[in-house]
C-alpha cells in the first residue's frame, strides 16, 4: 500500500505497509533480533549485499521500514533512517558525513544537548563548530570557512521560536559546497517541509510530535539516498544507534494521526499565547503565531500552521518562574515536548541547564522563561492552570 495519494494525512496513513503473506491490515511488530536465510548462498548473498533482505533487526527490519518509508514519504524525501533518539540521529549523521577536520556552522538557538555534542564530544575528532544567530545571515556568511560542511539549525528554535529563513540558508549553504541540515522536531512535516525549501537532511525526534503521546524514545534522518539511504545506513549498520522494531511502531502508528493533532497543538498554543500577553505579569511571549513575533511573516511564507510550544517571559525572575511551575495542578512538570498533555519546563534549569552563563546569555534564556507545550487537553483548563501561578 505505498504510492496511494500525495495527500498529507493518506500518506500519514496508508504509505510504507508493505502487507505479508498473512495479508495482515494492521502493520506487525517483527520481535526479531535476526532473520533466517534459505540457505548459506543466500547468506553470504545478503551479507555481501547482492542480494535485498533482512540480515539483523540492527539494521534491516520490517517494522523500521515501515515507519521509515512512511516518514520519508511525508517529508518528501527519497530515503529514512530511523535511530534510537533525535540525539543519535544527530551523532550518527556527523559519523557518516564528517571527517577530521571538518567544520560546522550551527545556529546557538538549538537544544542544549545538540550544543554539547557539537562542543564537547565532536570536537575530541577535531570537529569544530561555530555558533551564530540564528536569524542574522550575516554572522551565517562571516563563520564559513573553506572547511565548513554543514549549517545546522531547528526552526522554529527551542525554546524562542526563532524562524529562520530556510531559503536563504539552503542558498548560502550550496554556494559553498556545505549540507544544509535543519532540525524539523516543533514543526513536523504536516507544517514544514524543509527538503522543498532547499534543506539537504532533515533530523527528527521521534519521541515528540512523530509518537506524540510520551510513550518511546526515537528519531530518524530523512534525506536523498545516497547520503542517507548509503552514507547514514551504513554508519548506523556499523555503530548501532537503531530504534527497536516496538519504537518504530509505536511512532508508526503515531504518525497517522500527526496531521490532525498538529493543528489542534497550533490552534491551542494561540490562544494560550494571546492569553499570556495580555497578562500583567507576562513580560515577553515567544510563540511565531502572534503578529508581535519578529519572524511572524516569515514563519506564515514557510510554514502551513505555528505549532504548540508557547515560551514566556515571568516578571520576578527565577524565583517567579519556578512559582508559576509549581502551582500548576494538571499540566506536568517534565522537559518532554510533543505529548497530548501538556507540559512545563524552566529551560535555563533543565533543557539548557548544562550550557555555560555566557551561552544561557547568548541565547536567551533567562531566569525567568517557561516553556510550555500545550497539548490537548480543553485550553480553558491549560489557561487556567498557568493562571494559579502567574496570580499568585
Amino acid at each position: 500500500m505505498t504510492d496511494l495519494s500525495n495527500h498529507f494525512a493518506t500518506q500519514a496513513i496508508r504509505t510504507g505497509h508493505r502487507p505479508t503473506s498473512e495479508h495482515e491490515h494492521g502493520e506487525p511488530i517483527f520481535t526479531t533480533s535476526s532473520f533466517v536465510f534459505d540457505n548459506a548462498a543466500q547468506a553470504a548473498a545478503r551479507f555481501a549485499g547482492d542480494e535485498p533482505g533482512n540480515i539483523y533487526s540492527r539494521f534491516t527490519n520490517p517494522t523500521t521500514q515501515y515507519f521509515e518509508r512512511r516518514l520519508a514519504a511525508l517529508e518528501g524525501g527519497e530515503s529514512c533512517v530511523a535511530t534510537a533518539s533525535g540525539m543519535s540521529a544527530i551523532m550518527v549523521m556527523c559519523i557518516a558525513l564528517l571527517k577530521s577536520g571538518d567544520h560546522i556552522v550551527s545556529s546557538r538557538s538549538i537544544f542544549g544537548s545538540t550544543t554539547s555534542l557539537f562542543d564537547k564530544y565532536l570536537t575530541r575528532f577535531d570537529i569544530q563548530t561555530s555558533f551564530v544567530g540564528q536569524t542574522d545571515l550575516r554572522e551565517w556568511k562571516a563563520a564559513i570557512n573553506t572547511n565548513t560542511r554543514m549549517l545546522f539549525l531547528e526552526t522554529p528554535s527551542n525554546p524562542l521560536s526563532e524562524i529562520a529563513d530556510i531559503r536563504e540558508l539552503a542558498a548560502l549553504a550550496h554556494e559553498n559546497d556545505c549540507l544544509l541540515v535543519v532540525d524539523n522536531c516543533f514543526c513536523t512535516p504536516a507544517l514544514q517541509k524543509p527538503l522543498q525549501l532547499g534543506a539537504d537532511l532533515i533530523v527528527h525526534s521521534a519521541t515528540k510530535y512523530l509518537d506524540g503521546q510520551g510513550r518511546i524514545v526515537g528519531g530518524a534522518v530523512v534525506g536523498d539516498q545516497k547520503r542517507v539511504g548509503e552514507d547514514i545506513f551504513g554508519a548506523i549498520r556499523t555503530t548501532g544507534p537503531c530504534i527497536s522494531p516496538f519504537n518504530a511502531w509505536v511512532a508508526l502508528k503515531g504518525l497517522e494521526t500527526l496531521d490532525l493533532r498538529m493543528k489542534a497543538h497550533s490552534s491551542q498554543a494561540m490562544d494560550v499565547a494571546r492569553y499570556l500577553s495580555d497578562h500583567s505579569q507576562v513580560e515577553r511571549v515567544y510563540y511565531a503565531g502572534l503578529e508581535s513575533h519578529p519572524q511572524h511573516e516569515l514563519a506564515k511564507q514557510q510554514q502551513s500552521g505555528f505549532g504548540g510550544v508557547v515560551s514566556f517571559v515571568v516578571k520576578g525572575g527565577q524565583e517567579k518562574a519556578w512559582k508559576v511551575i509549581d502551582s500548576t495542578r494538571m499540566i506536568s512538570i517534565t522537559a518532554n515536548l510533543g505529548d497530548v498533555k501538556s507540559t512545563i519546563t524552566h529551560p535555563a534549569t533543565t533543557t539548557h541547564g548544562r550550557l555555560s552563563d555566557e551561552q544561557k546569555l547568548q541565547s536567551g534564556i533567562s531566569g525567568g522563561l517557561i516553556r510550555v507545550a500545550v497539548g490537548l487537553e480543553s485550553v480553558e483548563d491549560i489557561i487556567a492552570d498557568i493562571d494559579r501561578g502567574l496570580d499568585s
